[in-house]
């Protein structure tokens, strides 16, 4: 007897767009990359790390451009959605991102965050469809952890 393995329709989405979702990356020190409360699934600052390798790294508007940093928002929430999977083993359990919380590695008086954030928020539109819209603040600073370009943290309702 055959067991057939049906794939959920993010996973299917994510087919459809040839999205692989990153292994989800490590907490960096003494927190979880998640908690859930109630249906309230909280995610932990992802950065540009995937395989243990740092994707992008500098400061907006020093080294990198706006572009640079929509690609590093990309990968941010591409790791939320991972550390989410592994913490409710189905994005299909995702009833909505309620918001996140995008933080910008740029130089002072960088004014154009959303812009860069816009990669993490398109993204997840695109793979959850209106469950992916979102509140949202995009903020600049002038560090970040492993000086990673972007750092996201979310907040998600899950069923």
């Amino acid at each position: 007897m055959f067991k057939v393995r049906i794939m959920s329709q993010t996973d299917q989405r994510l087919a459809d767009l040839g999205i692989e979702l990153p292994s989800a990356p490590a907490p960096a020190g003494n927190y979880a990359a998640a908690m859930q409360v109630g249906k309230l699934l909280y995610l932990s600052g992802a950065i540009c790390l995937v395989n243990g390798e740092m994707t992008h790294t500098g400061k907006i508007g020093e080294t990198r451009d706006i572009a640079y940093g929509h690609a590093a928002a990309r990968v941010c929430a591409l790791n939320l959605l991972a550390v989410a999977k592994g913490q409710i083993g189905d994005l299909d359990q995702v009833n909505r991102i309620v918001q996140l919380n995008g933080f910008v590695n740029g130089v002072p008086g960088f004014a154009d965050s959303p812009a860069v954030i816009n990669g993490a928020s398109d993204i997840l539109v695109e793979i959850l469809g209106e469950r992916g819209r979102h509140t949202r603040a995009a903020v600049a600073v002038t560090g970040l952890p492993k000086d990673t370009t972007v750092e996201i943290q979310a907040i998600f309702e899950v069923a």
